[in-house]
């Protein structure tokens, strides 16, 4: 996942590209947070950028249950 994601990038993905996004952060988090107990972890850093990408996902897809933003495909032109 690239460093420094913004909510417009992530605006601009479908439910499903926002939901393997999600997956992939988990994924990222785990490993981050094995490394960060068996201390090989260097940047540690990235744990407070993944965690809050996380969030940022989560908030975008609950404001799309609530309508208060649309996914690109249900934009109308």
């Amino acid at each position: 996942m690239a460093k420094g994601i913004t909510t417009e990038e992530l605006d601009q993905l479908t439910d499903a590209e926002l939901a393997e996004r999600l997956k992939e952060s988990k994924e990222e988090l785990f490993n981050l947070r094995f490394s960060a107990v068996t201390h090989r972890l260097e940047d540690s850093g990235r744990l407070k950028e993944v965690r809050r990408n996380i969030a940022r996902i989560y908030t975008i897809a609950r404001e799309r249950e609530f309508g208060i933003r649309t996914a690109p495909t249900a934009e109308k032109n």
